[in-house]
């Protein structure tokens, strides 16, 4: 029961954490989705033994998070939570591209193993991307920016129902397995049988919650749109951190950065 009310008062952290009032959190949430998108494009579309190439994209993520005073910590726990589904992904590669491609000293490594950490790198940025993008925006803003941008209505509201349905879910398993311990004497494990009966249960009541939740939201007028009580206005703050982000993630997709401030710095001294 402890576990799941942390894991409660964990995913409702990220809302607080959009309440701040730094510079980043006050620009628009189209301009933040927007560069966050193109982040994610630029990240995902380069080739799979460009290791080095990603290192320019790391910028971005640590200068929102400490432009905007975001706690490391916390993401950081996050992106662990679901890297064994990237890891999952790329863990065959090395058995499955054993080919040498970098020769270092005695070592070689093959492209397999490079593969892997280019999978690795990939879901690191892009998974942060998205975190910080919450994290500054709100899940509620991010879906306004959405519906701002014509996504089609219908799809932007389930997934705002999505999210928020999610803390239903989560109070009313809360609730059930506290009257289970509390008639059970907090008796470790759960038989298949009881597991099974709880979790039919489980469906029930949040579908009847759910329901009751949406019963009055329509007797409070709510018609379909999402409002938040800031207002959204894409001014020249806006644009100029969408095209500065979005023009240096261009020139790093489009150029090998590293290399070009390696000449250069060679060049300088000698």
């Amino acid at each position: 029961m402890t576990t799941i009310e942390n894991s409660l008062f964990d995913i409702r952290h990220m809302d607080t954490l959009a309440s701040g009032h730094s510079r980043l959190h006050k620009i628009d949430p189209r301009a933040k989705l927007i560069t966050t998108m193109i982040f994610i494009c630029m990240v995902v579309s380069l080739g799979k033994y460009d290791i080095s190439r990603m290192m320019p994209f790391v910028i971005y993520p640590l200068a929102m998070i400490i432009a905007a005073d975001l706690p490391v910590l916390y993401l950081f726990k996050k992106i662990l939570v679901v890297a064994p589904f990237a890891i999952l992904v790329g863990m065959f590669n090395p058995l499955m591209d054993t080919q040498p491609l970098v020769q270092i000293g005695g070592f070689s490594i093959s492209g397999g193993w490079i593969s892997f950490v280019s999978i690795l790198l990939r879901f690191g940025l892009t998974v942060s991307a998205a975190l910080i993008l919450i994290c500054l925006t709100g899940f509620n803003g991010v879906c306004l920016a959405l519906e701002k941008l014509k996504v089609p209505g219908p799809f932007v509201i389930q997934l705002l129902f999505l999210y928020r349905y999610l803390f239903v879910l989560i109070e009313e398993a809360s609730r059930m397995i506290r009257a289970r311990s509390l008639r059970a004497f907090d008796s470790k494990g759960l038989p298949f049988s009881v597991f099974v009966r709880l979790l039919g249960q489980l469906l029930l009541r949040t579908l009847d919650r759910a329901q009751r939740i949406h019963l009055a939201m329509c007797c409070r007028g709510f018609d379909g749109h999402i409002r938040i009580s800031r207002p959204m206005i894409f001014g020249y703050r806006e644009i100029r951190f969408t095209f500065s982000w979005s023009l240096f993630f261009v020139l790093a997709r489009c150029y090998h950065l590293p290399m070009k401030i390696g000449s250069v710095i060679e060049g300088y001294f000698l």
